[in-house]
């Protein structure tokens, strides 16, 4: 029993990744009708908005220690961090230890300009593009951007350690009385994860802005005769798609250290788990997420992988064809999605 509980929440972390960037993607998908091979890319930019800010407050520098001698008896050079020097040790150093966290302040602004240049200054034209060469374009960027982070940052995956104080393990099922020793930044992440998807959703559903942007999706010639500027009101959501990306990249890093082709590792799975849903339907792309990553999550046990060899490789396209081959438009597409 408490194995089959470990593995549901390895699954629910592993589907937060899934669901937060499937969303994004539904998000461009069910307001532009872009389909953005680009938001792979978006996921691993904010990812390395952690990594840029923890190299930043790492900046030190060299000072004079008396009291600390080399083997000459000469004293030791000491490199101390500047945001040390400026707030004292023990507020810059845990500004240093919280530098995670703190670059969800950077990555919100970062990752919705971003965003926003990529829709006024590429995808605005090929709305009306077919879908093929709006893959290509932005499965072009994708690849741009995946090297310029190469460039600047090199190849292997770097390190983004969470906070100390929410490192290790604790156990969950005390309460219920079973061992489940889980990691606390994956419980974190995954409470982060529920806290942005409801976010979107309430904003959606609750406000006027969601409310026209809802309006909108189903039928966009009706809302611009109304006098309403719905393309201002979409690229403000592909700014949120890709703000939400790339919060999902900035909490994942100390997961799995960042590195250039993360954005690509993610893509193709991402796309599954849209289409599993349902092209167009966000609440569909939030329950693929889940579900594909807790399936994963089992297809990984050693019974499974020994079972049947490759199991954990394949899982997620088996379901989608046994999905699709069912329910050709997903567990909750809209009709009329994607069949042109």
């Amino acid at each position: 029993m408490d194995a089959f509980f470990l593995q549901i929440l390895n699954g629910l972390d592993k589907g937060s990744a899934y669901a937060l960037i499937a969303l994004g993607l539904t998000l461009i998908f069910g307001t532009l009708g872009v389909v953005n091979f680009a938001h792979g890319a978006l996921f691993m930019l904010g990812a390395f908005c952690a990594v840029t800010l923890q190299r930043i407050l790492s900046l030190s520098y060299e000072t004079i220690d008396e009291t600390k001698l080399d083997f000459l008896g000469k004293p030791l050079k000491v490199k101390t961090p500047y945001v040390e020097g400026w707030f004292g040790p023990e507020m810059g150093g845990a500004i240093i230890d919280w530098a995670v966290p703190l670059s969800i302040l950077i990555a919100i602004p970062f990752m919705i300009g971003v965003g926003y240049v990529m829709e006024r200054g590429l995808i605005k034209h090929f709305y009306k593009r077919p879908h093929a060469d709006q893959i290509l374009v932005t499965f072009g960027l994708a690849i741009v951007l995946q090297e310029v982070i190469k460039y600047f940052f090199g190849a292997n995956p770097i390190q983004t350690p969470p906070p100390d104080a929410l490192m290790g393990v604790v156990n969950i099922g005390a309460p219920l009385g079973l061992e489940l020793a889980y990691p606390i930044w994956r419980m974190v992440y995954f409470l982060f994860a529920v806290g942005i998807i409801g976010g979107v959703f309430s904003f959606l559903q609750f406000t006027t802005f969601g409310m026209v942007v809802r309006a909108g999706m189903a039928d966009r010639e009706t809302v611009g005769l109304l006098g309403i500027d719905i393309d201002r009101r979409f690229t403000f959501m592909f700014g949120l798609a890709a703000g939400v990306a790339g919060l999902a990249g900035v909490m994942y890093g100390p997961i799995n250290p960042p590195n250039y082709h993360m954005g690509m590792d993610f893509l193709v799975l991402s796309f599954v788990v849209v289409v599993v849903g349902g092209m167009g339907s966000l609440p569909g792309a939030v329950l693929a997420g889940f579900m594909l990553g807790i399936l994963e999550s089992f297809a990984s046990t050693t019974w499974a992988t020994t079972t049947i060899p490759g199991i954990n490789q394949i899982i997620i396209y088996l379901v989608a064809i046994i999905v699709l081959l069912t329910r050709p438009r997903g567990l909750m597409g809209r009709k009329g999605v994607m069949e042109d």
